[in-house]
C-alpha cells in the first residue's frame, strides 16, 4: 500500500475535488470501519477454519479497488491555478467562435478589469495562458485594455458526477478493505506470538513499516521518471502496487494460524467493555484517532500547497515518497523495535500521554515548513514516537484485555474506535478547517488539542487506579513497573 495509501487525497484533489468535500467523504467512511472491522473480526473469531480466506479475499478487493483509480480520467491540469492576462476588449470572442476551435481550453472564472470597469466573466483560457474566451457576450460597457485575474474551476470533478462517483466507491471499498486487513493481520500478529506476548508486537510490524517505506519511494520515483509536468500518473505507483499484493497473497497461503476458540464471543467481548479502565482507553484512543486522520489526509494536501509556493511542484512526488520512506524507514523502524520496553517501563498509560505530546510537537513543525523538503527530516524523527508508538501501544492493550478465541473481535472494536470514530471526526473537523483557516493555522489548531488531551489524560488517569492489578484487567502502571518499585 506504500505507492498508493498516501496519495489517495491527493488523487482527489489532482481530480478538483476541494478539501472539504473530500473531508466529508473521509469524515463518513471511517464510520463503516467502527462497523465492518468488529464485524468481520467476528466471523473470522466465528469461522476459524476460514480465517485465512477470508484474509485473502479482502486483500484481493482491496488491491482491485485502488487499481481501479487508473481507469479514471484525469484532468490535464491542477485545478485551482491562477492566471492573468492583458487583452484588448475587441480580443474577447465568444468561446463557439471559429477563431476559437484549434486551442485545448481550459475552464475558468475571471475577474475583468477594462479601464477601470469591473465585470465578471466566465469562460475559458487556453493551454498557454495567452488567450481567453467569453461563454456570454461581452458587457459593451467593457472597452479599452482589460486586465483579467483567472482561477480555473476547483471543482472539476464535481462537473463530471460519473467519475466523482466512481472516486468515491473505489476509494471508500478500497480503504474499507485496508482498514479490515489491519485489524485482522494484527489480531492474527498476537495469535501467533500466542499470550502474554503482546510486547512483541513491534518486532513483527516492522517489517510492515519497512515494506511501506521502501515501496513509498520505488512509487514516487516512478511516478516522476514515467510522467512529466505538474499533473502525474498513478499508472506505475499501481503496478508497483499489483506486483506486492501478488506476493502477499501467496505469503498468506504459506501462513500457519493457531487453533483458538470462544465458547461465547458476546459474552466474553462485553464482559471486558463493562470495566471502566476499558472505557477509559478507548475515548482517548479515539482522540488519537482524530489527531492521527488530520496528518493522514492532510499533510500531504498542505505539502503540494508549500510546493507550489515555493516552486516545487515538479519534484513533488519525490519528495512525497521521500516523506514516506523517511516515516517508515526511519522512526517507526526504530520505535516498532522498542515499543515494547518502552511499556514495560511506563505502561499503557504514560506511554499514551507521552504520544499526545509528541503528537503536538510534530503539528506544530509541519505547520511552520519553509519549503517541502523540511518534511522530511521532521517526519524521520517525528513518526516514530507518534504514530508507532501510539499504535503499539493500543493494539498491544487491546491483545492484552481480549480473552482467547476473541482476539479478531477485540482488535476490531478498538481499531474501530481509533481509525473508525476517531478517523471520521478528524476528518469531518479537518476538512471545514483547513478550507476556512489554511493548512498552516489548522496544523496549529490540531497541536494545541494534542497538548491540550495530553494535559487531561494525565489528570484524569489517576481515576482507573482502582482497578484489579490483574495486567489483563487493568489501564495503569504494568505490574513489570510495580516489582521494580517494590
Amino acid at each position: 500500500m506504500g505507492p498508493i495509501l498516501p496519495q489517495i487525497n491527493v488523487i482527489g484533489k489532482q481530480m478538483g475535488i476541494p478539501p472539504d468535500i473530500m473531508g466529508l467523504i473521509t469524515s463518513i467512511l471511517p464510520i463503516m470501519y467502527v462497523l465492518a472491522k468488529p464485524a468481520v473480526g467476528f466471523l473470522a473469531d466465528f469461522f476459524t477454519s476460514l480465517r485465512k480466506v477470508i484474509f485473502m479475499a479482502i486483500i484481493a478487493m482491496m488491491t482491485l479497488c485502488y487499481a481501479g483509480f487508473y481507469l479514471l480520467p484525469m484532468p490535464k491540469e491542477v485545478a485551482g491555478i491562477h492566471h492573468t492576462l492583458s487583452l484588448n476588449a475587441s480580443q474577447i470572442l465568444p468561446c463557439n467562435s471559429p477563431e476559437n476551435s484549434d486551442f485545448r481550453w481550459i475552464s475558468v472564472q475571471c475577474s475583468a478589469n477594462c479601464s477601470n470597469v469591473v465585470a465578471q466573466l466566465e469562460g475559458n483560457i487556453n493551454s498557454s495562458g495567452s488567450d481567453f474566451c467569453a461563454h456570454k457576450a461581452v458587457p459593451e460597457s467593457l472597452t479599452g485594455l482589460c486586465v483579467l485575474s483567472c482561477e480555473e474551476h476547483s471543482d472539476l470533478a464535481l462537473d463530471n458526477p460519473r467519475v466523482f462517483w466512481a472516486f468515491v466507491l473505489l476509494m471508500c471499498l478500497g480503504t474499507i478493505a485496508f482498514n479490515v486487513i489491519n485489524s485482522l493481520s494484527d489480531a492474527v500478529c498476537f495469535d501467533v506470538l500466542e499470550e502474554s506476548q503482546e510486547m512483541k508486537y513491534g518486532q513483527q510490524r516492522v517489517w510492515g513499516t519497512i515494506g511501506f517505506g521502501l515501496t513509498a519511494l520505488i512509487g514516487g520515483i516512478a511516478v516522476d521518471m514515467a510522467t512529466d509536468g505538474v499533473v502525474k500518473s498513478i499508472g506505475p505507483a499501481i503496478i508497483v502496487m499489483i506486483i506486492f499484493s501478488v506476493v502477499d497473497l501467496f505469503t498468506v497461503t504459506r501462513l500457519k494460524l493457531p487453533k483458538l476458540s470462544s465458547e461465547s464471543i458476546l459474552k466474553d467481548v462485553m464482559k471486558v467493555l463493562k470495566r471502566p479502565g476499558v472505557v477509559t482507553f478507548l475515548i482517548f484512543a479515539t482522540i488519537a484517532g482524530i489527531i492521527d486522520s488530520f496528518i493522514i489526509y492532510y499533510m500531504f494536501w498542505h505539502l503540494e500547497e508549500v510546493a507550489a509556493e515555493t516552486g516545487y511542484e515538479a519534484s513533488i512526488k519525490l519528495i512525497e515518497g521521500c516523506v514516506v520512506a523517511a516515516e517508515c524507514l526511519g522512526g517507526e523502524i526504530l520505535f516498532f523495535l522498542i515499543s515494547g520496553k518502552i511499556l514495560k517501563r511506563i505502561g499503557f498509560v504514560h506511554c499514551l500521554s507521552l504520544c499526545f505530546f509528541t503528537y503536538s510537537l510534530r503539528l506544530v513543525l509541519i505547520s511552520v515548513i519553509p519549503n517541502p523538503w523540511y518534511l522530511v527530516p521532521i517526519e524521520l524523527f517525528m513518526q516514530g514516537a507518534t504514530y508507532a508508538l501510539c499504535y503499539t501501544c493500543i493494539v498491544a492493550y487491546a491483545s492484552a484485555i481480549a480473552p482467547p478465541g476473541t482476539s479478531s473481535t477485540i482488535q476490531g472494536l478498538v481499531a474501530g474506535m481509533d481509525d473508525g470514530l476517531g478517523f471520521a471526526i478528524g476528518s469531518l473537523i479537518g476538512g471545514q478547517m483547513y478550507k476556512r483557516l489554511g493548512g498552516a493555522v489548522s496544523f496549529r489548531v490540531f497541536a494545541a488539542g494534542a497538548l491540550v488531551t495530553c494535559i487531561a489524560h494525565i489528570i484524569l488517569r489517576p481515576a482507573t487506579k482502582s482497578l484489579p492489578s490483574d495486567a489483563r484487567e487493568q489501564y495503569e502502571i504494568p505490574p513489570e513497573q510495580e516489582k521494580v518499585g517494590k
